[in-house]
């Protein structure tokens, strides 16, 4: 081939594509497929244990919180309550597990709000993928923090002499409901971290809420006690009904009743404000 071909064949190779072409090249190309809503929300979970890795601050509310909260109520009420410390803790660590990982809950709604402050939810919402999958991807990366912190106390209750008659079978159950029933409640602080301006509002009303909705239940003491008018608050809580699931299925028994209504209350609030939650996403 001569020198005169060779060169016009290579002008012809780095001309310059015009737009048109440009375009119909990249028309022609096969998309790739959407994302699943569960391939999306597993990729939003994963984006929150990566905040949780590059912030480690964040697990000290699951693991030296909860481990204060056993140690300083058990050998605080201990003997007043229950006679000894290792006779309280029996009924104690179930209790302080459900409050412990039902209160942290409200660090979801925190979480959205600094997402929408820093302006990264309208990059979320350019995507094509389930609209709902960011909502569930936090609430996915939480449950791993729900997990630490149930593994957490199970250990330190371990070393302080709580016995779970119901063996591995049981507290895998208890743990299981637990985060089940948190999962569905993490929908409420969603909605508020939508709706309210800063992370400390949403930080306010949540404890607003958590501390007499954990404190008015039996998780530290039998409701028997209180007054009736009392007593038929606790009863009818839905962390009295929670509460009471773990400590039974932990100690090998089968609280059916208890089981229903946790699991009612986990989907009832599902129901009200899973979606409640995502017209406020649309329209933020």
């Amino acid at each position: 081939m001569s020198t005169a071909t060779t060169t016009a064949t290579e002008s012809a190779e780095l001309a310059p594509v015009s737009t048109e072409s440009l375009a119909e090249l990249l028309i022609a190309k096969e998309r790739p497929p959407r994302p699943s809503a569960w391939s999306a929300s597993l990729s939003f979970g994963w984006r929150a244990i990566l905040k949780i890795k590059h912030v480690p601050e964040q697990l000290f509310d699951v693991t030296a919180f909860p481990i204060m909260m056993v140690v300083m109520y058990t050998y605080l009420f201990g003997g007043a309550i229950a006679g000894s410390p290792s006779a309280y803790i029996q009924q104690l660590l179930p209790g302080i597990m459900v409050m412990s990982v039902v209160m942290i809950t409200m660090y979801t709604g925190i979480a959205v709000n600094t997402d929408i402050e820093k302006g990264v939810f309208d990059r979320f919402r350019t995507l094509p993928i389930w609209r709902p999958a960011p909502m569930v991807g936090y609430l996915l990366g939480d449950a791993l923090r729900y997990t630490i912190a149930s593994l957490v106390m199970l250990v330190v209750g371990l070393i302080m002499g709580f016995r779970p008659h119901g063996g591995v079978v049981g507290v895998v159950a208890g743990i299981a409901l637990l985060i089940v029933f948190s999962f569905a409640f993490s929908w409420i602080w969603t909605m508020f971290g939508l709706m309210l301006r800063s992370e400390k509002s949403v930080m306010g009303v949540s404890m607003m809420f958590l501390f007499p909705l954990t404190f008015l239940s039996n998780i530290f003491v039998d409701p028997v006690t209180m007054p009736g008018w009392l007593q038929a608050f606790v009863n009818n809580s839905p962390i009295t009904h929670l509460a009471t699931s773990v400590r039974e299925l932990m100690a090998g028994n089968w609280p059916a009743a208890d089981l229903v209504w946790t699991l009612g209350w986990a989907g009832l609030l599902l129901l009200i404000f899973g979606p409640i939650t995502m017209r406020l996403y649309s329209k933020k």
